[in-house]
């Protein structure tokens, strides 16, 4: 590296620090050694892709106004990228982290040095990989506290647990999406789901794989739920406890108590647990178990952990051992009704310290159907073809399953080399009409290509996303790059643009980074182009993403310094 450009970065640095002094913030740094290590869970050992060692990887935490500079070393065969899921990233589209999004993966025995601060943003949040499935084990807790000084709008609590939902594959990830995408047909689902890496007593050898979480009775614990499942929406409950949530991806919420909540992949959600004052050792089951609405396969099993009191000091031991095992009772996998019923609840503060700035007006309206379809097979490949009747499995937003370039889009934009990696005519809606939830189409077929939707800056925006029937209803959870969007409004069957507007809620809506669109329905969302770059929008059910749901919004530079992208790091990583 040149004098120059070391004094160029040293500059850039010294700046960073004094913007970040005068803000009040701090620099936190981490290293992220990407490693490979022996972990044993349902009496199998297997290697595989960790963070530091460690399953799930480390956790981050830090402040509103807080600058986050992470080196992250690859030391494994894998390419890698880490997405900082939630995190807006004004300005600094280079940090995001989906590969051949914003950057270019890092390869075997490169890094990468990702640099970002939090602006405007505190709450639970979470990092992952962001390159084919390897978010299966490489993902952790990111928290963002509020700025010293600023309470949370709620009792503070006696403290704080991370509580992250993962799956385990006794067989590697890797393999299974890759010979899925080989034959065509759906992936092996996972051996078991998670709870903070351990599996839990419900499956077999598992017992002493048991997250447990000690509490005194009388206690305001803050529970920080992150669903970091590659593939399955998923309930959670507690045995006999009753749960007040106050927050959802990092914002706050108008708090409502439940005995049960809902997750997609991808949602956070922050909940108060009061523990009860006449329980001395008892142990009650924490669970949690999936929402599906699909035809596909899934796993259908329940994770637990448990719930532990205290024991007081000068307590009899031998009678507080016979006390019971408190079960919960989870909604039945395919309860619509209560998923509907919950997040009809989550509506955001709106108080003029936390306001909900939803768009009043739109500048662009989309429409676009999300859902399955088919392919046709490789030539070689017909007679091992494992998709419906021959075909390949698809997955498309407008038809239009999202192929993934060889040079990231971002990189490509700034560069001024699109016309060789994207297309910018994404379509504002289906090019043709169907009946999206009634009967499917005879052509399930899906397009392909890579294609942009480009918009000026400071653009409102709204977009419906329609449900469709094609191979099975199903929900999808959307995730958003680059923004938090306001749920305006959602419902069942065909979108009606007439009628369905009229109900809006455009006073309190959820903010959230990712959204359920539900099986056989819509959803609308709502969201401000403020934030220059190019930023991905895609089904967080992974195997759904590696079909071809995913799509990507390109958003212009506004005409002041301080309404454009930053120029890319030096340390860039290329293809």
């Amino acid at each position: 590296m040149s004098c120059e450009i070391l004094i160029l970065l040293l500059a850039f640095c010294i700046i960073s620090e004094v913007a970040l002094a005068q803000d009040g913030g701090d620099t936190r740094h981490y290293k992220f050694d990407i490693q490979m290590k022996n972990v044993r869970r349902l009496c199998h050992t297997k290697s595989m892709v960790t963070v530091n060692g460690k399953f799930p990887g480390p956790r981050i935490v830090a402040r509103e106004g807080d600058r986050v500079v992470i080196q992250v070393v690859n030391n494994v065969p894998n390419n890698i990228s880490i997405h900082w899921h939630g995190i807006r990233q004004l300005r600094s589209g280079w940090a995001d982290g989906p590969a051949y999004v914003t950057q270019c993966p890092i390869q075997t025995g490169q890094s990468y040095v990702y640099n970002f601060t939090v602006i405007g943003q505190r709450g639970t949040l979470f990092w992952h990989a962001h390159i084919s499935w390897l978010r299966s084990t490489v993902y952790g807790p990111l928290i963002i506290l509020p700025k010293k000084g600023v309470p949370y709008p709620f009792a503070k609590p006696y403290k704080e647990v991370p509580i992250i939902f993962g799956e385990w594959f006794s067989g590697d990830p890797e393999a299974i999406i890759s010979q899925a995408l080989q034959t065509g047909g759906g992936p092996n689902v996972s051996d078991a789901y998670t709870i903070n890496g351990l599996p839990g007593p419900l499956y077999n050898c598992s017992t002493k794989d048991t997250f447990k979480l000690k509490v005194k009775p009388g206690k305001t614990y803050l529970l920080r739920l992150i669903n970091a499942a590659l593939n399955e929406d998923l309930f959670f409950s507690i045995a006999n406890h009753s749960l007040t949530v106050v927050e959802a991806d990092a914002i706050y919420v108008k708090p409502f108590k439940t005995d049960t909540i809902l997750l997609t992949p991808g949602q956070t959600t922050n909940l108060l647990l009061e523990t009860k004052s006449q329980f001395p050792g008892a142990n009650f089951l924490m669970a949690a178990g999936p929402y599906v609405t699909g035809l596909g396969t899934f796993d259908n099993s329940t994770v637990s952990g448990i719930l532990e009191y205290e024991l007081p000091s000068k307590s009899n031991h031998h009678s507080t051992k016979k006390l019971p095992l408190f079960k919960p009772n989870l909604p039945a996998i395919n309860d619509t009704s209560f998923v509907t019923n919950f997040t009809s609840k989550i509506r955001s503060l709106a108080t003029p310290q936390f306001p909900a700035n939803v768009p009043q007006n739109v500048d662009k309206h989309f429409f676009f159907t999300i859902g399955l379809g088919t392919t046709p097979c490789d030539h070689q490949n017909k007679t091992s073809c494992q998709g419906p009747n021959g075909t390949k499995f698809s997955a498309s937003v407008n038809n239009i399953s999202f192929v993934q370039p060889n040079t990231a889009l971002l990189q490509a934009h700034y560069s001024g080399q699109s016309n060789r990696v994207y297309r910018p005519d994404f379509p504002m809606s289906p090019l043709q009409w169907f009946n999206y939830t009634g009967t499917p189409p005879n052509n399930t077929m899906t397009s392909n290509g890579t294609k942009l939707v480009v918009l000026p800056f400071n653009t409102s925006v709204e977009v419906i996303m329609q449900d469709t029937s094609i191979l099975g209803a199903e929900s999808h959870p959307l995730h958003l790059h680059g923004f938090n969007f306001f749920v305006v409004g959602q419902g069942f069957g065909n979108f009606d643009a007439k009628q369905d507007p009229k109900n809006f809620n455009l006073v309190d809506p959820i903010e959230r980074n990712t959204v359920g669109v539900p099986s056989g329905g819509w959803v609308a969302i709502r969201f401000l182009a403020d934030n220059p770059g190019v930023w991905f929008m895609h089904c967080h059910l992974e195997v759904h993403t590696s079909w071809g749901l995913k799509m990507a919004w390109l958003v212009l530079d506004g005409k002041l310094p301080n309404q454009k992208l930053l120029p890319p790091p030096a340390d860039l990583p290329k293809c």
